[in-house]
Order: C-alpha cells, then sequence, then structure tokens
C-alpha cells in the first residue's frame, strides 16, 4: 500500500529543491557568457590594443606578445578547469562559481587600468588575461555541475542548453562586441566586462545556493602538479609551433618545441598512473568505464578540433580576401568580419535550446550524431565556394554550420552531465571542459599549420612576380617572397595593409604613386594570395570533414537515453517502466556509491 502522505512529503522536498533553478540558469548563463565572450572579444580588438600600448605585433621581437595576448587567457582555462571542478565537489560548487566571480572581476578592472606601454605594457596584459582565465576557469568547472544539481532529470537537457549556447556562441559575440568597442577605445574591451562582473557576484552571492553532493577528502597535489606541468607543456609547445623558427616557416622543427610537447606528453601519462595509486584523484578515471561519459567526452573533443580553429581561418578569409574585394579598407576589415559571421551564431542560438529540451525527452543520441552530420556536410560545401564568394551562400552554409553545433552541443553536454554520479559532477564537469578547451588550442595549431603549409608552396612564387610586375626591385621582391607567411597572415588577420607592412616605408617610397595605390590597394594582396590560401583551406576543411565525421560515430556510440542515479529520493521519481539495470553504463559501485539503484534507459 503506497503511503501518500510520504508521497506528499517527497514531492514538497523536491519543489523546494528545484524553486530557484530558473535563477541558477540565469546566473550561470550570464557567467558563461561572460567568460566565453572574454576569450574572443580580443581577437578582433587585437589591432587597437596594439597601436594602444605602440606595440608592433609583427616585428619578430615582438610576436611572443601577440601569441600570449592571444593564447594565454585559453591555455589558463584549459589547464585549470579540471582542479577547480573537483574542489567544488569537495568544497561546494556554488562557492568555487562565486569565487571565480570575483577573480574574474578584479582582474577584468585591472586590464582597463592599463597605463603602461610597450613590452612592459603587452606582458601587464598577458599577466593580467592569464589571471582573468583563472577566475574564467573556476565559473567554467562549476556552472555545469551547478544546473545539473538543480535542475530535475527532465529539464536538464534545456538547462544545459541554454548554458551551453551561451559557451559557443558567446565565442561569436565577443568578436562583435570586440569590434565595435576596440576603435572607440582599446579599453573600453576590458572595461566592459568590469560591471557585469559585479553584478554577477552579488547575484550569486545572495541567489545561489548549494545542492550538490559533497564529498570530503584531500587535494591531490601530485595529480595537480603534475597535470598542470604536463597540459601547459603540451600547450605552450603547441603555442609556439605555429611560430616561424630559423628558415622554416613554422616552429615544429624547434628542439625547444620538440621538447615541450613530448615532454607534456610523458608528463601527461605519469600524470594518469599518479591519478591511480592516490586515495583521492582529481581525474577520475573509473569515469571512463560509463560509456555515455566517455562517448559523449569524445565527441566533444573531435567536435571542438573541428571547429576551434575553423573560426580563425574564416576570419582570415574575410579579412585577408572577401572584404577588401568588396569595397573594405583593411583597417576596418575585424569588425565587418565579426558582423558578417553573425549567421553562424544565430544558428547556435536557434538550435542549442530545442536540441536540449528535445535530447530531454528522446535522448542525446539521436541529435547530437545528427548534429555532427550536418557539421561535416557544411564544411564540405564551404569547400566548394570560391574564394571570393556569393555571400548569401557563404552565410546559408555558416547557418547550416551554426544549426550542426547547436544540434549537437547541447544534448551532448546534457548526455555526459546526466551520466555522472553526483558527487563527481564538479570533477565530470571540469573534465569535460579541459577536453574541449585544450582542443580549440590544438585546433588553432592545426589550422594555422595547414593554411602556412599552403601557402608556402605557392605564395613566394607569386609573390615575387607580382612585386616585380609592379615596379618592386628584385632584390627586395625576392626578401619579402622567401620571408614566412605567418607575416602575412597575421597582418591579415590583425587588420594591417599586408603588402605595405611587409614591404616598409622606404621601398615604397620609391616607387610612382599609382604603383604604391595599386600595391596597397584593396584588390592586389588578396588575388594574389587566393589560390594559394584555398589550397590551404581546402585541407582544413577537409580535416574538419573528418573530425566531425568521427565524432558522429563516437555520438552514436553512448547508447540509448541514460540516467545515473544514485538515489531514486535524490532526483526527480522515475517510472518504473523505465528503471533498468545497464551493467554496460554503470561506473566502478565503489565510485558510484552504495546506494546506486540504477540506470534510466529509454
Amino acid at each position: 500500500m503506497v503511503d501518500n502522505t510520504q508521497e506528499a512529503g517527497h514531492r514538497d522536498n523536491q519543489d523546494d529543491r528545484y524553486k530557484g533553478k530558473w535563477l541558477a540558469l540565469s546566473n550561470t548563463t550570464l557567467g558563461m557568457l561572460m567568460v566565453v565572450i572574454n576569450s574572443t572579444i580580443i581577437l578582433i580588438s587585437l589591432p587597437d590594443i596594439f597601436r594602444g600600448i605602440h606595440l608592433n605585433p609583427l616585428l619578430p621581437s615582438n610576436t611572443d606578445y601577440f601569441l600570449w595576448l592571444l593564447m594565454g587567457y585559453m591555455v589558463a582555462t584549459a589547464v585549470l578547469v579540471v582542479s577547480f571542478g573537483r574542489l567544488g565537489d569537495m568544497y561546494g560548487r556554488v562557492k568555487m562559481y562565486n569565487l571565480g566571480f570575483v577573480i574574474f572581476t578584479i582582474f577584468s578592472i585591472m586590464l582597463s587600468i592599463s597605463w603602461m606601454q610597450g613590452p612592459a605594457g603587452a606582458m601587464w596584459l598577458i599577466s593580467m588575461r592569464i589571471l582573468q582565465g583563472v577566475g574564467g576557469a573556476l565559473i567554467f568547472a562549476n556552472s555545469a555541475a551547478i544546473l545539473t544539481d538543480a535542475f530535475p532529470q527532465h529539464q536538464r537537457g534545456l538547462a544545459l542548453g541554454v548554458n551551453q549556447v551561451a559557451a559557443i556562441g558567446g565565442s561569436f559575440l565577443g568578436l562583435i562586441i570586440g569590434g565595435l568597442l576596440g576603435p572607440v577605445e582599446w579599453h573600453l574591451v576590458f572595461v566592459v566586462s568590469a560591471p557585469i562582473g559585479i553584478f554577477g557576484t552579488i547575484w550569486s552571492y545572495f541567489n545561489l545556493h548549494e545542492h550538490g553532493v559533497r564529498q570530503a577528502s584531500r587535494i591531490d597535489w601530485w595529480g595537480n602538479i603534475t597535470f598542470a606541468i604536463g597540459l601547459i607543456s603540451l600547450l605552450v609547445g603547441i603555442t609556439y609551433g605555429i611560430e616561424p623558427y630559423g628558415g622554416h616557416v613554422m616552429g615544429w622543427t624547434n628542439p625547444s618545441v620538440i621538447g615541450e610537447i613530448a615532454g607534456g606528453i610523458v608528463i601527461l601519462i605519469l600524470f594518469a598512473y599518479v591519478e591511480t595509486k592516490v586515495e583521492n584523484p582529481m581525474f577520475r578515471l573509473p569515469l571512463f568505464r560509463i560509456r555515455a561519459f566517455t562517448a559523449g567526452n569524445l565527441a566533444g573533443l573531435l567536435a571542438a578540433l573541428g571547429r576551434g580553429g575553423m573560426m580563425f581561418i574564416l576570419i582570415i578569409w574575410l579579412q585577408g580576401i572577401w572584404l577588401p574585394q568588396h569595397g573594405y579598407n583593411f583597417s576596418v576589415t575585424p569588425l565587418w568580419a565579426g558582423i558578417y559571421m553573425v549567421p553562424l551564431t544565430v544558428g547556435f542560438l536557434v538550435a542549442g535550446p530545442i536540441s536540449g529540451f528535445l535530447s530531454d525527452h528522446f535522448g542525446a543520441r539521436p541529435f547530437a550524431t545528427a548534429g555532427m552530420l550536418a557539421a561535416a556536410l557544411s564544411f564540405a560545401l564551404l569547400e566548394l565556394l570560391p574564394a571570393n564568394f556569393g555571400y548569401i551562400w557563404f552565410a546559408l552554409l555558416l547557418l547550416l554550420n551554426g544549426l550542426a553545433m547547436g544540434l549537437f552541443a547541447s544534448p551532448n553536454r546534457a548526455g555526459i552531465m546526466n551520466s555522472l554520479p553526483a558527487h563527481q559532477r564538479g570533477a565530470g564537469s571540469g573534465m569535460t571542459a579541459t577536453f574541449q578547451n585544450s582542443a580549440m588550442v590544438l585546433s588553432i595549431g592545426i589550422f594555422f599549420t595547414l593554411i602556412i603549409f599552403g601557402l608556402t608552396s605557392s605564395l613566394p612564387h607569386a609573390l615575387y612576380h607580382g612585386l616585380v610586375s609592379q615596379g618592386v626591385p628584385s632584390a627586395a621582391a625576392s626578401k619579402v617572397a622567401h620571408l614566412p607567411p605567418t607575416g602575412a597572415l597575421f597582418g591579415a588577420f590583425l587588420g594591417y595593409d599586408p603588402v605595405k607592412t611587409l614591404l616598409g616605408a622606404q621601398v615604397l617610397s620609391h616607387l610612382p604613386a599609382a604603383k604604391v595605390a595599386y600595391l596597397t590597394g584593396r584588390s592586389f594582396f588578396p588575388k594574389l594570395i587566393s589560390h594559394p590560401f584555398m589550397k590551404g583551406l581546402g585541407e582544413a576543411f577537409d580535416f574538419s570533414v573528418v573530425a566531425c565525421l568521427v565524432a558522429a560515430v563516437a555520438s552514436w556510440m553512448r547508447g540509448k537515453k541514460y540516467y545515473h542515479v544514485d538515489t531514486v529520493e535524490d532526483d526527480t521519481p522515475i517510472d518504473a517502466d523505465v528503471l533498468s539495470d545497464t551493467p554496460e553504463y554503470m561506473a566502478d559501485h565503489s565510485l558510484a556509491g552504495s546506494r546506486t539503484t540504477g540506470a534510466a534507459s529509454k
């Protein structure tokens, strides 16, 4: 006989637990949006920042400043999210999340009051960006776990979908915001985060409450140290790999780069061994026994590899080739590149919440798999476009790609979080974020490498003959043609006139005014670079297609709809007909807890 009083009390407890769920969603979405916007807001505003601190980023001696201002924030978040997710499991996810808002806000203010110039100014900005990334990592690591705790199972897909859309869509909104604020005053790029951070800090302190399961344990110092050293070494090696070295167009043959990458891999292998021996590991390797968790993370890693560097390459395509040929000066191309990529953001915003909602009812597998297949199709179709494309087709393919990534991202994250034991949601969320953020850095290295190798095969010959035909002395043309194409690529990315930057005022001053006007105009360089660039771009698109197809296979391999349930009383009641024992999904019982009931599958 069923005790109706007990059932009523259970429902009341559930109502109390979830009554603040929409506040949690709005706050964590604001946090994720702020963190991810700041990962890309600097991309479009870099020219204004370097002009503001009076530093030429294209000089060989200044390339390090450019690379670290571009990549330092992403490296910091990639390295720290696992540790911070684990700390959330131990000391409270809301506490760690609130601390992240505080740290992020403090260093946003420190960035906005920068007064130094030259190399000192660049070092200040790099240091503050890395420390800002510490706050971002705390927010990034704990937001998904907070939502998983705050929402019942039948609504988690929608909540995590909205959060994931903020995480991915924010990366494109950052391009537009940076492009609008940078030309007005470069400090505004950092000022804009300060009031949002202050508001979010106060709001989260008074409105977010702990609902998660804490697990008392000790900090895994050896695990944290080996993981940080290994991943930092690996990501630093990748960062410097895209920089010219000696007579080579890239740094992959640099002994330091080889040593950093090899050493990082060795230390990460040592880290994995350490985690099997310590009593309270930060990285819960037994979680990979859960098929939904493993397949979801593999799919997320491959999706990030496929799309991460592509954003940079599409921006360079617009800035270096398409926009100048359509009447835009190089100086304004960063802003307009962000504007012309809006269809990508629209796709994310439309598909993310809808697919998250549907995945609550039908599971993650059909939507995540279909999303990756559609993404592969969009990359394949982009490869068919000519260098000087018709924008309507470009916009439609960007929209398709955004819809595909939104269709994938929300269900995939919901599927991962639903598969985790309650007391491991912070660590599991941090592990997922680490895979995605590290893949973004690796993807940038892969795509830049493919593009630069494509340029190297034919750009020098085309550049030499193009310059000589316009009256540039043979010696000067030969010198420019044999420079690593990285300078021209970064120049286009930063909104500089590539030819003016490569030749310099001294060479141009000896040429007729008409020749100078043509060489530094909007058609010479874009037409010259189009064929070599498209060759490398085709290889990059091929890589994205393969990555997305393999991600689709991984998504399908996750299995049917699945929830990890520690105790039925801890969550929304589940009908008996959807409860079943599914050992192929379950983690080690010692990890899941002695009261594991089963897994919900459908």
